[in-house]
């Protein structure tokens, strides 16, 4: 009898349970009108106090001033993502219409904006943008979610973020070391730098647009961010992937202040696209242990005991490992910390912020152009910065300063001996 009894009860409670949901779903869209037709009719009572302080009580006529009351109109304003038409008053005077002061502060489409490029940004496609959208009461004239109008914002404001940026100042960031890298799409290449302060706060710094990752491109950057205010006179530590039209651009433009670390992630691939895929993980694993080392002569000693080794069977991964050997070496000799080292001896900080980017850009179809994809890459690149960190190891930024200022010092003393002699 018990058991018979209890079997009944649990009968029942999935039923109950199952009203849960819609029940939910009912007072979760009322209260949605709710608060939407509060907030309408207090929308209203603010515009009429407007109006009724620059042309006084309605039925009144107010001496003291010639604005007077011009019935209403529709006017739209942004709700949710989308435009939605209201009633608006009207003041006009003898020069014509008059602003209401709170529809002036409403009647502002950057929020708009902003919704589309963040829905766009997230994977909302614009033939999808009204259905991410929460649903209106039926009697809210809406507009401004069609796939035409999302895609006109995304590009107003793409290119208004993309020109805001090229154009930002840089005098003010104490740089202590820049990374740059590409990112392919289609034909082009959009090269993107980052720089890290002395605090170890990452920053944006620009970007560009080429058919290759050619010197004259690398120039080009390079020479914006200088005009924008980055001082070329100063000591700067360049964290890249090895690439020789980096490598020349910097030498160009910073001369011996630019003080080049090559990748040792990028360094290690090199080598083993030269092997065999069975040879990857010991000759990996060897590269890796060596750039452990306690000193750089150690590193370096390992290193070319290993190409020497490769030499017979492999040649062309012992060339590859002797090549800018050095260079991958610079940032072991300044004796930082060892987190701190870690991050700046790879271009691992501009990788992930490049993958992120890659993720966004894929979902678009059909590319129509470098303007295109320089706003696209932009936008991608401004939305993972907003979850910049500082860097591994910022605690340890002293030592770096430390260094670039000796390497000032150095360079400075020359030119005195030059200039002395001359």
């Amino acid at each position: 009898m018990k058991k018979s009894a209890k079997k009944r009860r649990s009968k029942k409670a999935p039923v109950a349970l199952r009203l849960v949901s819609p029940l939910a779903e009912v007072v979760r869209r009322d209260l949605r009108e709710f608060v939407i037709r509060k907030g309408t009719e207090a929308l209203a009572e603010a515009l009429e106090q407007d109006r009724v302080a620059l042309c006084g009580p309605a039925y009144g006529r107010d001496s003291k001033t010639s604005k007077r009351r011009a019935g209403s109109a529709p006017g739209r304003l942004v709700m949710g993502g989308r435009r939605v038409t209201v009633p608006r008053p009207r003041v006009r005077d003898d020069r014509g219409e008059v602003v209401l002061p709170s529809w002036g502060e409403l009647a502002d489409e950057d929020p708009l904006d902003e919704r589309a490029v963040e829905q766009m940004v997230l994977g909302v496609s614009t033939r999808k943008y009204r259905r991410s959208l929460e649903d209106l009461p039926s009697e809210v004239a809406e507009s401004g979610t069609s796939r035409s109008a999302v895609s006109r914002r995304f590009k107003a404001m793409t290119q208004k973020k993309l020109e805001a940026l090229l154009s930002s100042n840089l005098s003010n960031v104490p740089l202590v070391a820049m990374l740059i890298d590409g990112i392919h799409v289609e034909e082009h290449v959009v090269l993107i730098a980052i720089g890290i302060d002395r605090s170890g706060v990452k920053h944006v710094l620009g970007l560009w647009e080429g058919a290759t990752e050619h010197s004259r491109v690398c120039m080009a950057l390079l020479n914006n961010l200088v005009e924008r205010g980055v001082d070329s006179q100063r000591s700067l530590l360049f964290v890249i992937d090895g690439s020789a039209a980096l490598r020349k651009a910097i030498r160009k433009v910073f001369g011996g202040r630019g003080i080049i670390q090559r990748c040792q992630v990028h360094k290690r691939r090199n080598v083993l696209d030269h092997l065999p895929k069975e040879m990857h993980p010991s000759v990996g694993k060897a590269i890796r242990d060596a750039y452990k080392s306690p000193s750089p002569a150690a590193a370096k000693k390992r290193l070319q005991a290993l190409a020497a080794q490769l030499d017979n069977e492999h040649p062309g991964a012992a060339a590859s490992m002797r090549e800018g050997l050095d260079e991958t070496l610079t940032v072991k000799a300044m004796k930082l910390p060892k987190n701190l080292e870690r991050t700046l001896s790879t271009t691992n900080p501009i990788e992930n912020l490049n993958g992120g980017v890659r993720d966004m850009i894929r979902r678009v179809k059909r590319w129509r152009g470098g303007k295109m994809i320089l706003r696209w890459v932009g936008a991608a690149v401004l939305e993972r910065s907003r979850g910049f960190r500082r860097v591994r190891g910022c605690k340890g930024m002293s030592g770096l300063l430390l260094t670039l200022q000796r390497n000032d010092n150095r360079i400075d003393s020359d030119l005195d001996h030059v200039a002395e002699v001359a």
